[in-house]
């Protein structure tokens, strides 16, 4: 091997033998100067709480509501002011109902106007009917008794089928309703649809009904059971701010909504609907017999509406 080739050699073997030392130097120095001890802390005098939910403060459970409870309240309220009445509520929240003489059959007055409503939007949402039909008004049409502006109209006046309904139920205009019920729809095809929806208990041709009927009825709107959304929207609009808003709705407070129907006759006073105010809702019928037409009579009603409506919303 000539001289200058082992000359190289070396200086590679050298080169290595550097590169070794300065590896091996790097290793003793972090086994001698890297290494850290580690600290033990002292066990603490007394033990870590991991932080938790402050504690439930302890409350008084409210008293369950009861139908006998209830009609307790509104029996205090009436203080035999009433001799003849019914009285159902029913919860649309829950299962609380309170029924009082429910199956009482009572001379309907314009609550019958409930059912001619619901024919008339039922069969408009099959198509039966066009609520936007006109109807003229004809002499042997006016009902000359009672509530209504339509009675103050000259033959020949122009109504669309809608209008007659809204005045049927807003005014409680009993010319609308007549040529309603027997001229659009027809008291045959209105005794029919009352058994097709089991109002067992209603004859709109002898103008009854029960309490326990107008509950299932107003049930059957508020679900959508009767037509479509829009036409139910409809109806409850026409049932609420009425003409006469002096018995349920009158002491209820502002937030609270009532879509109701109104009777009155000689010696027969009711209003039936439903109340909500968004959190509640509920429907209440008061139907009574011989009991006067007058301020006392509607202040009595409302007082009952407004036990009833405190009792459910607290």
């Amino acid at each position: 091997m000539d001289a200058p080739r082992k000359k190289k050699n070396r200086w590679l073997r050298f080169i290595l033998f550097l590169l070794f030392m300065i590896w091996l130097s790097i290793g003793a120095y972090k086994m001698i100067f890297g290494r850290k001890e580690t600290i033990i802390s002292p066990i603490p005098d007394t033990p870590i709480v991991q932080p938790t939910q402050a504690p439930k403060k302890f409350t008084f459970f409210q008293k369950k509501k009861t139908p006998d409870d209830l009609a307790q309240k509104i029996n205090t309220v009436i203080n035999d002011e009433w001799n003849d009445y019914s009285i159902v509520i029913e919860d649309y929240g829950s299962d609380f109902a309170l029924r009082q003489s429910e199956a009482e059959i009572f001379i309907a007055a314009s609550i019958n106007k409930l059912p001619i409503l619901a024919a008339l939007y039922y069969l408009a949402n099959k198509g039966d009917i066009d609520l936007d039909d006109t109807i003229t008004l004809q002499a042997a049409d006016v009902q000359d008794y009672g509530t209504g502006s339509i009675r103050y109209d000259k033959p020949g006046t122009v109504y669309s089928i809608k209008t007659l309904a809204k005045l049927m139920i807003k005014q409680s205009d009993n010319t609308a309703a007549y040529i309603l019920a027997n001229h659009t729809i027809g008291f045959t095809k209105l005794a029919d649809l009352a058994t097709q929806w089991g109002l067992t208990q209603t004859d709109m041709v002898k103008n009854n009904t029960s309490n326990q009927d107008i509950a299932k009825l107003f049930r059957m709107i508020h679900d959508g059971k009767i037509t479509d959304n829009a036409h139910t929207q409809e109806m409850l609009s026409f049932l609420k701010d009425t003409d006469h808003e002096t018995r349920l709705p009158a002491k209820l407070p502002d937030k609270a909504i009532t879509y109701h129907k109104i009777g009155t006759e000689v010696g027969v006073i009711h209003d039936a609907g439903i109340i909500t105010d968004g959190k509640t809702t509920y429907y209440i019928g008061i139907f009574t017999k011989g009991t006067a037409e007058n301020e006392q009579t509607d202040a009595l009603m409302a007082e009952v509406s407004k036990v009833v409506y405190e009792y459910l919303s607290k």
